[in-house]
């Protein structure tokens, strides 16, 4: 990955990247792919590497909001791709409850620790932005964008 992104710009890049690795082996077809980060503090949130790793996401979303962002690119005859951003505010979160929700295991493939679409959908307070954003492509903007 070039080191001159700025965080905003990554999840692009990785839809990019995995659009131009797809329509390699399928040049026939229209290759939608996307990423989605999570960002708090400067910070960027991926899968978590484990338990631990989700149990440390988690305590740091807790309370506060965070950005997040999907990158999008469509590749066929012709290509292009997008960002969107949305905000997320979490509740406050008790030991027990990072403890239950990371016990279900829906943790542990998702940006930042948590699947909105989930279990995860009962740590959110509110979001501003796009919630199919969160959950991992804008369909909305995609549908637009074709």
């Amino acid at each position: 990955m070039p080191e001159n992104l700025a965080n905003e710009e990554i999840p692009e890049f990785l839809a990019v990247q995995k659009a131009i690795y797809i329509s390699k082996k399928y040049p026939e077809r229209i290759v939608i792919a996307a990423d989605t980060v999570v960002i708090i503090n400067d910070e960027i949130l991926g899968k978590p590497k484990d338990k631990a790793d989700a149990k440390r996401m988690l305590k740091l979303l807790s309370g506060k909001t965070h950005t997040v962002i999907t990158g999008v690119a469509v590749w066929g005859k012709t290509t292009s791709s997008f960002s969107e951003i949305s905000k997320c505010t979490f509740y406050q979160l008790t030991e027990k409850k990072i403890d239950e929700y990371i016990s279900t295991g829906e943790p542990m493939d998702k940006a930042g620790a948590y699947g909105i679409q989930g279990k995860g959908a009962l740590l959110v307070k509110s979001i501003n932005g796009d919630f199919y954003n969160i959950m991992g492509l804008p369909i909305a903007r995609l549908s637009r964008f074709l």
